[in-house]
């Protein structure tokens, strides 16, 4: 893929309630925009994919391997392989994730 892209004008989904994404693969990554509504959680889970998150607007309650944390504006975490993780949007939140490989899911 050779192409300009807007995040504007990419077909979002809901993934999991609350959770509105948009999505951009490579070929060997992809490149997740969320938005997440109030309230809206998303179970503790793991995968094989190494997962690099970045708030950009809200506060987001974080859980990795145990310990939790609120994310705010600007935070950036990278999330392991295999690592267990969770999390809850305290208020309407924006949030960027950079997942290798690719979640081919997210096509």
């Amino acid at each position: 893929m050779n192409k300009k892209l807007n995040i504007k004008n990419l077909k979002g989904r809901e993934v999991v309630p609350g959770f509105h994404g948009k999505f951009v693969n490579g070929e060997n990554m992809t490149w997740a925009f969320w938005e997440i509504k109030k309230g809206a959680s998303i179970p503790d889970h793991f995968h094989v994919h190494e997962q690099i998150m970045h708030v950009l607007s809200g506060d987001f309650e974080f859980t990795i391997d145990g310990a939790t944390s609120v994310f705010s504006q600007g935070d950036t975490i990278v999330i392991p392989s295999n690592m267990p993780h969770r999390g809850t949007a305290i208020t309407n939140c924006k949030i960027m994730d950079v997942f290798s490989p690719k979640r081919e899911e997210y096509k």
